[in-house]
């Protein structure tokens, strides 16, 4: 699923995504379903029971999510493959005051970050 700007991505993450797409990211970037829990600061149980209930997730995990999904389909773009993007994540990266980028996703804001580094390393600014 690719959201085609970030009006779109707004408006989606407004309504509200279904709880199965936690899961997708999962599958997306290869990262255990507890690591991105911790991302939410929601347990692995509680997805669960959202996705058992049908549940949507609420806008700020829906925004997330639809953010989370994006950067990483970039990131694979960008580094050829998803583990080539995944072992990126999970360094220190200099453009990004030698934060592991991964340790970003926390917050909103810290995946724009995230996605404006992966950018600048797409068209060629060392990062």
């Amino acid at each position: 699923m690719v959201i085609p700007d970030r009006i779109a991505l707004v408006f989606s993450a407004l309504k509200g995504v279904p709880a199965t797409r936690f899961f997708e990211i999962a599958e997306l970037t290869g990262y255990k379903r507890e690591q991105l829990a911790e991302v939410f600061d929601t347990s692995l149980k509680t997805f669960q029971r959202y996705e058992r209930e049908k549940k949507s997730l609420n806008p700020q995990d829906s925004e997330k999510v639809l953010k989370i999904m994006a950067l990483f389909q970039t990131g694979e773009s960008v580094f050829g493959t998803a583990d080539s993007f995944r072992r990126w994540m999970d360094k220190p990266a200099y453009g990004l005051g030698n934060q592991i980028p991964f340790d970003l996703l926390h917050t909103s804001g810290g995946i724009d970050l995230v996605m404006d580094e992966v950018t600048r390393i797409e068209y060629g600014d060392l990062a």
